[in-house]
Parts: structure tokens; C-alpha cells; sequence
């Protein structure tokens, strides 16, 4: 019998919080956070991180487990998302998974295998320098011409990433896409359900700037400002998450705050529309749309507790 999994997806500020507490209380699940930026501690207000008041009693992993000058990557996230998983498992329980990052969800699904290579290589050396030199979009476009499909799902700002894409090219001969999608094409060891909750484009972008405006009221200008004295990089993991990049290069007098804020809203509407993009590459995705369903929080679980019958994950 295979393990039952439930995945609940969704591009940023389509109110996936809400939704997650909701059908973990109605079916007795636990929370598997799948979210690049709020594994991280003292950043709340940016990752929109979901508080003790908000769980309801809903036992949640990987929130607030690292600090922000550590590194975050998928191969760590797997790690930290298998052992979980065991733990819910083993208390009876169905792990829930809930965020927006794609590739972390795919990890899991799939058991997806990562060839990851940690050790320092000329390569890679090289690569860095090069970015060092000529900034991310240059190497970015180095990996457009040898990889095109990796560097679409490959944020230009994710210099990690990129070179590593690269670097695979120059080990294997291949294209680290393919090797990704073979990976993908496993059949997963899980009875799943995979929900992507969405809604109209224009609701969903007039959310992100609504989130963005109370953020800053909430302070989020001090939250950077705290890790930027603490001493977090800006070339950091913890740094490229929207909200934080900008902010900090306001502070470094790149742009006035305003710019910033206008930099944030734009740029997590292209997030939001690039998490879509994925999520429509996805295969046995059931799309949850707001705007069919009813925007009503009772609407979306009666939707999805219907779907998880059916498929006899209950």
C-alpha cells in the first residue's frame, strides 16, 4: 500500500495559509512547509511566515529552523522534508505539504535524485568569478544558450542555481533539465492528491499588492534593516527573496524607497505568474480556482475533502 501524501500548492498570496489549517484540522494532517524563505528565522514579515495564532494547534515543519546565513537549497529541503515525513507517519498522521516553491514539491513526489556534487572544482571557480565580474544576468545567459528550458524554472538572481545547471552541462554532456525530467517522469511512491489553489490573474495581482503595502506597515523595512546590521550578505540564500533584495539595495542607496516598493510589487507579480507556469507543467495537478469554486474558505475545503474521497486518500 502506498503512503497516502497531500499537497497543497499555489502561486504567493493566493491564500494558501488559510486553506492548509483548514483541511490539516478537518483530516488530522501536519504541515510540511515548502517555502524557500520562511525555513528561515527572524524573517517573518517578508515570507509572510504563518504565526502560532494561525496554526490553531496545527503542528508545522521547517519554520524557523535555520538562521539566515545559512544556506537553503532543494537537497537540503529533501533531507529535512523526508525525516518529517517519517515522524507524521509514524504518529499516524498524513503529511501535508504546503507552499509555492515547484521544485521542493517535485523532490518529494517524485523521489527525485540529485546528483549533486559538493565539492569545489575549477568549473566552478570559474563560474563564480564570472558572476562576481560580470554579474548574475551574464552567467544567467550562459546557461540560456546551453540549457534554455532550465533557465526559463532558474531565476536570473539565483546565481547558485545557475551555476550549477552549468557545471552539470560540463560534467556530464547533458543538460541538467533532461536529467530533471527523467527524474520527474517516476511514477511516485505516494497515493496523492497534488491541489494548486488559484484565482483570476487581476485578483491574484490585486492580493500580491494589497500583501506587499501591509508588509511594509508591518515593518518590514526594519526586519531587513535588522539582518542587513546583523551581517547577512546580500549575495546570501536568505537575501533573494522578494522584499529582501530590494529592500536591501535601498539601503545601500540603489534606489529610493518608493522604487523599491514599486520593484516588489512588480517582481512578486512575475514570481506569481512564473509559480503558475510551473504548476501548468505539472502533471496529475487538480486545479482548485477560486474563481469557479467560490472564493469562500468552506468552499475550497468542501472542493478539495470531495476530491480526497474520491481518489480514497481518506
Amino acid at each position: 500500500m502506498k503512503k497516502p501524501l497531500i499537497i497543497l500548492a499555489g502561486p504567493t498570496a493566493v491564500g494558501k495559509t488559510k486553506a492548509s489549517i483548514m483541511l490539516a484540522k478537518q483530516i488530522g494532517a501536519e504541515i510540511i512547509s515548502a517555502d524557500s524563505m520562511q525555513v528561515y528565522k527572524y524573517m517573518d514579515i517578508g515570507s509572510a511566515k504563518i504565526t502560532r495564532d494561525e496554526m490553531k494547534g496545527v503542528r508545522h515543519y521547517l519554520i524557523d529552523i535555520l538562521e539566515p546565513e545559512e544556506e537553503f537549497n532543494v537537497v537540503r529541503f529533501q533531507k529535512l522534508a523526508f525525516e518529517a515525513m517519517e515522524q507524521i507517519y509514524e504518529r499516524g498522521k498524513i503529511p501535508l505539504i504546503v507552499g509555492g516553491t515547484g521544485f521542493y514539491i517535485q523532490s518529494i513526489l517524485y523521489h527525485i535524485n540529485f546528483t549533486e556534487n559538493d565539492g569545489e572544482n575549477a568549473c566552478r571557480k570559474e563560474l563564480e568569478r564570472l558572476a562576481e565580474e560580470n554579474g548574475a544576468e551574464y552567467i544567467h545567459t550562459m546557461l540560456e544558450k546551453i540549457d534554455p528550458e532550465s533557465a526559463l524554472q532558474i531565476h536570473a538572481n539565483n546565481i547558485k542555481r545557475t551555476i550549477r545547471a552549468i557545471e552539470f552541462y560540463h560534467q556530464t554532456g547533458r543538460k541538467i533539465s533532461e536529467h530533471n525530467e527523467e527524474e520527474r517522469a517516476k511514477e511516485s511512491p505516494y497515493q496523492f492528491a497534488y491541489f494548486v489553489l488559484t484565482d483570476e490573474r487581476a485578483k491574484l495581482y490585486e492580493r500580491i499588492d494589497q500583501r506587499v503595502d501591509l508588509m511594509m506597515k508591518a515593518g518590514l523595512v526594519e526586519e531587513v534593516r535588522f539582518l542587513k546590521e546583523r551581517g547577512v550578505r546580500p549575495d546570501s540564500t536568505a537575501m533573494q527573496g522578494l522584499g529582501y533584495k530590494e529592500l536591501y539595495a535601498y539601503m545601500n542607496g540603489e534606489y529610493p524607497l518608493d522604487e523599491a516598493v514599486r520593484i516588489i510589487k512588480r517582481d512578486t507579480r512575475h514570481f506569481a505568474k512564473r509559480q503558475l507556469t510551473w504548476f501548468k507543467r505539472e502533471k496529475d495537478v487538480i486545479w482548485a480556482d477560486r474563481s469557479v469554486i467560490g472564493e469562500g474558505e468552506q468552499q475550497i475545503l468542501d472542493f478539495m475533502m470531495n476530491e480526497l474521497r474520491n481518489r480514497q486518500i481518506l
